[in-house]
C-alpha cells in the first residue's frame, strides 16, 4: 500500500554519499522510527524531504507527496508545501523559535502566512493549538517569549507551530534528546495521540531504539547511509534480524537480548 509520504531509493551526496538508496512508507495515523547511530544519514533523509540540505548536496531517486514529487521543486514551490503539507520539529526547540519574538507572533505569523487567516482568527486558532499541546494559560502565553518558558514546554510550542496547518506528514528529529526523562514521556505521548487523532503521519527520526519500543508502530534501522532492516514495532523488538538491530537492542538498559537472537516485544 502506497503511503501518503513515499520515501523511493533516495540518495545524498555531500562530497560523498552519505544517502545510500533508502526507501520508506509513512501511512496517515502510523509513527514510522527510522532509528540509528550518529552519522548514519537518518536526519540527512528527513531534511532531504524539505530541501533543506546543504545548497552542495545533491539528491537522485525519489520523494513523493502523494502524486507529487518533491526532489525536483523548485524553492518557491516547496516553501508552499513546507509548514502546510509537511512539517519538521527539530532537536532543540530554543534553536527553533526565535528568542526576539513572542509566541503569539511566531503561531499566528505562521498561519496567517498558510491559511489566510484574518489577525483575530488567527490569535483564536494559536491558543487553540497550545491548549492542545497542554501549554499551561494558552492565552496568556501568546504574550511571553521562549526563554520565559521550560524546555518541555518549548517543545509543546514547536510542536504547536508545526501542526497549526494541518499537515498530512511531521517529521520529528530527535524531539526529546534535549528534555529529561520525564519530560521526554510527554512529548512522546503527545506526538503518539496526535498521530491518532488527526491521522498524521510521522517520521520518527532517533538514535534511540527505547523511544521506538514507547511509540513508534513501524521502525527502519539504519546504518552508514542504508537501512539494513526494517519491520513492525513487534517484530523488530521480538525478533531482530541484522546483528547491528540486535546490537542497539542489547545496548539498552535492561535489555534481554542475551544471544542475539531473542527480545521479549516490547521489553526495551
Amino acid at each position: 500500500m502506497t503511503g501518503v509520504l513515499t520515501i523511493d531509493e533516495l540518495t545524498v551526496d555531500i562530497g560523498r554519499p552519505l544517502v545510500k538508496g533508502v526507501s520508506l512508507d509513512l501511512h496517515p495515523g502510523r509513527i514510522h522510527g527510522l532509528a540509528g547511530e550518529s552519522g548514519s544519514g537518518k536526519t540527512l533523509t528527513s531534511l532531504a524531504v524539505l530541501g533543506l540540505l546543504p545548497r552542495q548536496a545533491t539528491t537522485g531517486g525519489s520523494v513523493r507527496l502523494g502524486d507529487t514529487e518533491l526532489l525536483r521543486m523548485g524553492r518557491r514551490e516547496l516553501n508552499r508545501i513546507r509548514g502546510r503539507r509537511i512539517a519538521m520539529v527539530f532537536q532543540d526547540p530554543s534553536s527553533a523559535l526565535h528568542p526576539q519574538l513572542t509566541v503569539g507572533h511566531q503561531l499566528t505569523d505562521h498561519v496567517r502566512t498558510h491559511l489566510g487567516l484574518n489577525r483575530s482568527d488567527a490569535r483564536d486558532h494559536a491558543v487553540e493549538m497550545l491548549e492542545r499541546v497542554a501549554v499551561p494559560n494558552a492565552a496568556d502565553a501568546l504574550g511571553r517569549y521562549p526563554h520565559q518558558f521550560s524546555g518541555g514546554q518549548r517543545q509543546r510550542i514547536c510542536i504547536a507551530i508545526a501542526l497549526a496547518c494541518d499537515p498530512d506528514v511531521l517529521l520529528a528529529d530527535e524531539p526529546t534528546t534535549a528534555l529529561d526523562v520525564t519530560v521526554q514521556a510527554g512529548i512522546l505521548q503527545l506526538l503518539r495521540d496526535l498521530a491518532t487523532e488527526r491521522e498524521l503521519a510521522v517520521l520518527l527520526v532517533t538514535h534511540d531504539l527505547g523511544v521506538m519500543s514507547a511509540i513508534a508502530d513501524d521502525v527502519a534501522v539504519m546504518r552508514d547511509g542504508r537501512i539494513v532492516e526494517a519491520a513492525d514495532r513487534a517484530t523488530i523488538f521480538a525478533a531482530p534480524q541484522h546483528d547491528y538491530t540486535r546490537g542497539l537492542l542489547a545496548a539498552l538498559p535492561g535489555s534481554r537480548l542475551e544471544t542475539g537472537t531473542h527480545l521479549e516485544e516490547d521489553g526495551a
